[in-house]
């Protein structure tokens, strides 16, 4: 019902709106976890799934439809500046719902106060920034015994962060091919997690949200960007087979633009990578 009264016609040519919408959105999604699973003995243990789901459930409609016109549009066009012209607005869309579901979440788990509504998150967060200790990490960050530490080497960072990206553009890649706007679960997720992330680095302190923001989108939003355009490609590769078949002239155009979206979100996720390990621990400590 909520999620079909937004028209995603009239969110095309304005993306700013989805900043809002994602608030709307990932507001809704850990409210109704927190009202309706936190005193659950089994499910309040998925808290951290079960948001991300209501967060996919809500975008699905708009992703559909963004990615259906997506591709009509590649039918039609060749070249790198033409593929990004084509489809800036898309991702910029993309990148406001994406702004909008880590403000709501940053917000949202700091004042509500309750690790289990993102327990999976934490865990995740820990997997990359502390390999090998994964439950010292977990109980270090918790909302109860949290105490900062510094980071592990910068060359174990920067390979375990590259690694853990690729995965996560292959797994973009494979859900985008397979269910089409699937990947908004790996894109809500990952918004989760940066929230964690900012959670953590400003101490659970809701003033230092717009810090923890900054901090983490100076590398965030080339990474995230890789991600959508990922989720892009692989809608727009999907679509281009039902529409038009292997052998069709069109699909080969659309084949070709696919490839140049991949490559691009690639460069983007090894320029991140160095961000994220070189760059901003040196203007945030």
């Amino acid at each position: 019902m909520l999620e079909s009264m937004i028209n995603p016609k009239r969110l095309v040519h304005g993306s700013w709106k989805m900043f809002f919408i994602g608030i709307l959105y990932a507001s809704l999604s850990l409210l109704l976890v927190k009202w309706f699973f936190s005193n659950d003995a089994v499910l309040k243990n998925y808290s951290g799934m079960i948001v991300v789901t209501f967060c996919v459930m809500f975008s699905l409609p708009f992703m559909y439809y963004m990615i259906k016109k997506e591709e009509r549009e590649d039918e039609e066009i060749m070249g790198f500046f033409s593929v990004w012209r084509i489809h800036k607005d898309a991702i910029y869309a993309f990148m406001w719902l994406f702004l909008g579901f880590i403000l709501a979440f940053s917000f949202w788990y700091i004042f509500l106060e309750d690790q289990t509504l993102f327990n999976a998150q934490i865990q995740t967060y820990c997997m990359i920034n502390s390999p090998g200790k994964i439950d010292d990490c977990v109980t270090q960050y918790s909302l109860q015994n949290f105490k900062a530490t510094g980071n592990a080497a910068s060359e174990d960072r920067f390979l375990s962060i590259i690694s853990n990206n690729i995965y996560v553009m292959i797994f973009t890649l494979i859900f985008s091919l397979i269910f089409g706007a699937g990947a908004i679960f790996i894109l809500a997720w990952n918004a989760s997690v940066i929230s964690t992330a900012i959670g953590i680095f400003t101490k659970y302190s809701i003033a230092g949200i717009p810090t923890g923001i900054a901090r983490y989108m100076i590398h965030g939003f080339p990474e995230i960007m890789a991600y959508f355009i990922t989720a892009l490609a692989g809608g727009i590769f999907g679509v281009g087979v039902i529409r038009n078949g292997f052998a069709d002239v069109k699909f080969l155009r659309v084949l070709e633009n696919v490839f140049v979206l991949l490559f691009l979100s690639i460069i983007l996720l090894v320029f991140a990578g160095l961000v994220e390990v070189y760059l901003t621990p040196k203007i945030f400590g």
